[in-house]
Parts: C-alpha cells; structure tokens; sequence
C-alpha cells in the first residue's frame, strides 16, 4: 500500500525493524536479555544498519552472525568502469570450477587452490585491472591463460571478455560444452537450457531446487503449527526488490558496513560471525573479505570478528554436514559473546 512504500528502502527498513525492536523490548519487558541479531543475504545488510541505530536509541547487541553477507553493494554490482566484482568474484568461480573438475589444479585440495588463486587475484590480476585499455596484449594474453587454468574457461574467450567475466556468463559458460549450467545461489547444482548457444542461463537451478521445499514447509508451519489461515500466496522471493529505494546516484553503492564499524567502535563488547558458502555466486566469500578488510576498523576490534567457510553456498544449511557445522560454530559463538560482554 502507499503507506509502505516509507519503508521500502535502505534506511526505512532499518528504521521500521529498528523500531519494532525497541517496541518489542518495551512490551514484553525484556530490556535485560542479551540480544542478539541473525541476518542472512539482504538481512545481513538490514543487520549490519540496525546495529549502529539501535546503538543511537540506547539499545546495544550482544553480538550478531551474519549468513552469506553483502554490506557493500558494489562488490556485487557488474558495471562498465567497476572493477571490484570481476576480481572479487574469481575465486568462487575457481572454486565452482573446482568442484565440477574443470581447472587445471584438481590435484590440489579446494583451500590449498583458492589460497593460490586469491594470491594471483591480488599481485597479478587486479593490477593488471587497474591498467584497463593500457594493457598490452602479450600481457593479457599470458593472464588469460592462467585464468583459464583456474577457471576452466577457453583462454579466446577470456580474451575476448577482456579478462572480465560476469556472473551469468560464467554460470553458462562453465559447462556449455555439457549442454548444462551453474546456479548462483550455490554453483554445485546444475541447470538445463533449451538452448546451450544462449549468452545466460534460463534460470537459477539452485533457485527452483529450494523454493518448492521452502514454501511446502512454510505454508504448513503457519497452519499445522501456528494455526494461521489464510488464502494468500506465500512468496519466498516477491518482487519488492523491484520497488526498493536504494539511495541517490549521489550517495553511492548501499553500504551499511560503515554502520557496524561505528557500532563495533561505540559498544566494543559486540561480536560478529560471519558465515559464507564456498559455492555462493551470489555474494561471495572473498568480496565479504574484501568489505571487512576495507571498513578502517581499529585493529583491536578486528579480534571481536571470526569469519567461517563453509563447502556449501548461499544456504550452507542445505547441506547436512554444513548444518552440522554452523550449528556448531553459532554455538560456540553465542557463548563466547555472552562470556565477552560479562
């Protein structure tokens, strides 16, 4: 309706959680319980947000964990004239062609690979970059085939991408000459094209293997369990992002991680954990690195910070044995972030 279109943006959304937080608190008398946030995908950017403007309306986190994030959005943004996704993308490229066992380096376990490919990325790739249409061509001749050992892609075609590969391309290209796709929430599954001669793939695999599973179970929670009846559709993933205000040309890519930098300065007792999927295209392991490592966090907070990976993608859950690890992990740091804020 007209009245929530306040709330469909960046800053509305946090604010309108933000505020349904402190009511909450209020209501239910719980101003003394260690609080504590889980955001996944977007909700890592609504999470991050609303750790520094909860911190401004006297409300301070325990902690929060923080599921296939994305804080900055040009990591992920492919425009003409932004370099950082091609190079922040590369190493979960390596790793999907990895897994489907066409690099040039299956004889090497995935974290002894990916240690390789994030050194190349940052002393050979990314300068090279940063030359744009000054690279000569014996140089990018010689990159383009060592991206082709890591990525199994044809070294013409890299060439011809000017060493630049975007997601949907990659995820067709990989396996064209199977006639099958990658998927980008986890580039493990994979998808059938009417045409394998198509630019991009048709659909995301990983997207319809989920959905079926996630909306049965939901639907059947909110009756069987809850006892909630309606008629109304349950969509897993609507078309809001569509309406979604995302700030003016003048304010940049959304960008919440400043705000978890201010929050992790002002209430140095909170503690975050972030978990991401080796296999996730979507927002990637190495660009969350990249955020953390860009967010000019004073040092001795950086220790507040533990990062996991896991041999998954977007929802490592899916996984059993990633299940197992995150519960894990989510364990172990909620008891040392309640022992930390004692």
């Amino acid at each position: 309706t007209e009245t929530g279109k306040k709330y469909w943006s960046v800053e509305g959304d946090i604010e309108s959680i933000g505020r349904f937080i402190r009511l909450f608190l209020t209501r239910h008398n719980r101003w003394q319980s260690p609080l504590f946030l889980a955001g996944e995908s977007y909700g890592t950017t609504r999470a991050a947000g609303l750790s520094n403007w909860l911190l401004d309306h006297g409300i301070a986190l325990n902690g929060i964990i923080l599921v296939s994030s994305i804080l900055n959005f040009q990591t992920a943004d492919f425009h003409v004239g932004n370099d950082l996704p091609y190079h922040l993308f590369l190493p979960t490229y390596a790793a999907t062609a990895h897994y489907h066992g066409k690099t040039g380096h299956q004889g090497k376990s995935l974290t002894e690979f990916l240690s390789e490919v994030e050194q190349w990325v940052e002393t050979e790739y990314v300068p090279a970059l940063a030359k744009g249409d000054r690279i000569a061509s014996a140089e990018r001749s010689a990159l383009a085939t060592v991206m082709s050992g890591y990525l199994g892609l044809d070294a013409q075609y890299l060439e011809q991408s000017n060493l630049r590969v975007e997601i949907h391309r990659f995820c067709k290209e990989l396996l064209r000459g199977e006639n099958r796709t990658v998927g980008r929430l986890d580039s493990r599954l994979k998808g059938i094209d009417l045409l394998a001669t198509a630019e991009k793939p048709d659909y995301d695999p990983s997207m319809t293997a989920i959905r079926p599973p996630y909306t049965a179970a939901f639907n059947h929670y909110v009756r069987a369990e809850l006892g909630y009846e309606t008629d109304l559709e349950y969509l897993i993933l609507g078309d809001l992002w569509e309406k979604w205000q995302w700030g003016g040309s003048q304010d940049g890519y959304p960008d919440t991680s400043d705000a978890l930098r201010s929050a992790l300065c002002k209430n140095p007792y909170m503690r975050l954990l972030i978990a991401s999927g080796y296999f996730d295209l979507a927002t990637p392991y190495y660009a969350t690195e990249y955020t953390l490592n860009h967010m000019g966090l004073e040092p001795t907070l950086r220790a507040n910070i533990e990062t996991a990976e896991y041999g998954a993608g977007h929802m490592m859950y899916i996984h059993e044995g990633m299940l197992a690890k995150l519960f894990d992990d989510v364990s172990s740091f909620l008891e040392k972030a309640l022992a930390h804020g004692e």
